[in-house]
């Protein structure tokens, strides 16, 4: 029985809502909450929040505590390292007290000259419930910028033009597209992409500056809902590559960005099941593609004749080596590659035909790519960090295989002798070896401690282990966080994908389980001081670990989750759900209705003690329906037995990526953290 005080959770009652297929009735009691129109749907989702407020209000002073300590983590004033880029150096100013970046740019030749504002995103946000800024590109001879703005979260975008003397915008403002853009090369034109019905970049238009929007010229539209386009520069400028990709097929066009009118070369026309990218250089196409090699390799072959007869190994295929991408400069070739779960860079010389592989200074890291825009350079920058090491913008001499570093991001009380980074394998009951990442305190070694779990395992995308300023935090008051790098994720390439894909999905659940229990095991984990958190994706995966073993975790967190895999599936009208099949499976075809039917989260739940659990959702989310993560706590309000408490926020002015703004975030951080300390017994 409630007492007085205790607020009651709300119950959302179920409605008969059910379809056959297959031979087969398949219910779905809370289908009514995705009806955005249905007039009980706004009351529901605002009690849920005015009951989550509640239930977290005990929690505020720790909130508060915790924010201060992530604010204070962060420098007053800051900048990026700069980006030389023509005859400018970009950078990106953060201040105190404000939500969002300034970007700025000094002459190459200048560098402590005072820096020109090209864009105030703190003056564009103001009086918006929502901002993001999806794209920002200088023209080729830098008086102009493109940029494009996401106003309600939905990643519908606003492209401008701005005159950067002056300031001014052009009028010609093109609404509702992808946030991606590419310059003619004589900046005169842009390329963008238009979104369709299911919000999928499907068409490539041209823009001329200084016309209508609705004279622009449609250049390229692409018919198969399962391929959605994606577009970029070729760093020489002398191309704009146009991508049209689904799950697991590719095919490149490139177009002239002197002649954008002129026909696009086809790289290779898509194949089902093979993927391929390229890098230009010169009169030579760079390939990286799983054509006859599951985990990829570097072909190359002539730009005149593209297609895959002429594709020639660079570098000899590996099996223990996945190869992710390449990045051509006017002297060498830049591979990033994945061995032993972590990645890997290798240069090619091209002019001395010699090559090495970069040195790291740790066994377990996370390198992200740089924003490389010079071509006739021999540095390369890219982005290094580890579980104890802040964020580490380095420019890579490839002649002198020399690290210069441009900047360390400071992070004020951190100490990184005072933690201690593992990697450990758990056993999945196949018998596969599951890598963990583990960061915890030197002094907790030992002894079994509250333990965070975090895992995502979805898209072949890796869950480097990578700081977080955050995450400090927790392990400041003894919280020790792990990172399961489990199937379906990229962490040991592409096998390691296919192992967690369509009807081998349930892979990643037990391997999440897996590495849960070593913990425990191990003692590292106290068993009455768990957690488990996982986002988007790893929501989903959150979803399901807690199906199969609720008692093994004391508390869960789960961001805008794909929980209710199996309707969203059947539904082609929704965002993403074509492309999607090719991820999850199809329920259209018997045997994936049965396989995602046996363990979609939604479809799982049941009469059994779940742990306290918080699921967040986006109104505007146009990845995840916020009807998700609100049909989940329905059904588990209703079917699972009295346990911990059940929580359901969502973000009315938010979408996928949740609350914009860099102190809004750092709030919405705050809350879950909040909320797992306290359910893990930590004092604040």
């Amino acid at each position: 029985m409630n007492d007085a005080a205790t607020p009651t959770p709300p119950r959302a009652a179920p409605r008969a809502h059910a379809i056959t297929l297959h031979g087969r009735v398949h219910e779905d009691p809370w289908a009514w909450l995705r009806d955005r129109d249905d007039p009980e749907v706004l009351p529901h989702l605002e009690r849920e929040n005015d009951y989550a407020a509640a239930m977290l209000a005990a929690a505020q002073p720790l909130q508060d505590q915790l924010v201060a300590e992530m604010v204070a983590r962060i420098p007053d004033h800051d900048e990026t390292a700069p980006v030389p880029e023509g005859p400018f150096a970009y950078a990106v100013r953060t201040t105190a007290g404000r939500d969002y970046a300034v970007h700025v740019r000094r002459p190459v030749a200048s560098p402590q000259a005072e820096p020109e504002i090209v864009l105030d995103e703190n003056a564009l946000a103001a009086g918006q419930r929502f901002f993001a800024l999806r794209e920002l590109r200088a023209s080729p001879d830098h008086r102009r910028i493109a940029y494009a703005v996401d106003l309600r979260g939905d990643e519908h975008c606003c492209i401008r033009v701005r005159e950067l003397a002056g300031g001014q915008d052009h009028d010609d403002a093109i609404e509702d597209a992808a946030g991606q853009l590419a310059w003619s090369a004589d900046g005169t034109a842009l390329l963008y992409l238009r979104l369709d019905h299911a919000d999928r970049p499907h068409a490539l238009w041209l823009h001329r500056l200084g016309t209508a929007v609705a004279q622009d010229v449609l250049l390229y539209q692409e018919p198969d809902e399962r391929f959605h386009l994606r577009l970029r520069h070729d760093r020489s400028g002398r191309f704009v590559i146009l991508d049209a990709a689904s799950r697991t097929s590719s095919e490149l066009r490139l177009f002239d960005a002197h002649d954008l009118h002129a026909p696009p070369r086809l790289v290779a026309p898509r194949r089902d099941g093979v993927e391929y990218d390229v890098a230009i250089h010169g009169e030579r196409l760079f390939i990286v593609t799983n054509a006859d090699a599951p985990e990829f390799m570097v072909m190359e072959a002539p730009l005149s004749q593209p297609d895959p007869t002429h594709w020639r190994p660079l570098l000899p295929y590996r099996d223990d080596t996945h190869v992710d991408r390449v990045e051509a400069f006017a002297g060498h070739l830049l591979v990033w590659l994945r061995r032993e779960g972590v990645p890997r860079l290798r240069v090619l010389d091209l002019r001395r035909d010699t090559q090495h592989e970069v040195e790291m200074p740790e066994p377990i890291y996370a390198l992200d790519p740089g924003p490389n825009r010079c071509w006739d350079t021999a540095t390369a920058r890219f982005y290094y960090s580890s579980m104890v090491t802040p964020l580490t913008a380095v420019d890579y001499d490839m002649d002198a295989r020399r690290w210069i570093v441009r900047k360390r991001y400071e992070v004020p009380g951190h100490e990184p002798a005072t933690l201690v980074v593992e990697r450990l394998h758990a056993t999945a009951p196949d018998g596969t070896a599951v890598p963990i990442s583990l960061v915890r305190r030197r002094q907790d070694i030992g002894r079994a401690v509250p333990l965070l779990l975090q895992a995502y395992g979805a898209y072949g995308r890796p869950l480097d282990a990578r700081f977080s300023s955050h995450r400090l935090s927790l392990l400041q008051r003894g919280v020790a966080v792990a990172i399961a790098h489990v199937r379906g994720g990229g962490e040991l390439g592409r096998r390691w994908y296919e192992q967690g894909r369509v009807r081998h999905k349930p892979n990643s659940f037990h391997d999440t389980i897996a590495a849960a229990e070593h913990l425990l095991a191990a003692g590292i984990a106290r068993a009455d001081a768990l957690a488990l958190q996982g986002g988007s994706a790893g929501g989903l995966l959150v979803g399901a670990v807690l199906n199969l073993r609720p008692e093994l975790f004391t508390v869960a967190v789960a961001d805008v989750p794909f929980v209710d895999v199996l309707n969203t599936m059947l539904d082609p009208s929704l965002p993403l759900t074509v492309i999607e099949r090719e991820e999850w499976g199809d329920p259209l075809l018997p045997e994936d209705f049965e396989a995602i039917a046996a363990w979609s989260p939604y479809e799982n739940v049941r009469a059994a003690r779940y742990p306290a659990l918080l699921a967040t959702a986006g109104w505007t989310d146009p990845r995840v329906g916020y009807w998700e993560a609100a049909k989940w706590i329905a059904k588990l309000r209703h079917v699972a037995r009295p346990g911990g408490e059940l929580l359901l926020r969502t973000s009315m002015g938010a979408g996928h990526g949740g609350p914009s703004g860099r102190y809004p975030a750092i709030s919405h951080t705050a809350v879950w953290f909040a909320f797992v300390l306290r359910h893990l017994g930590v004092a604040a």
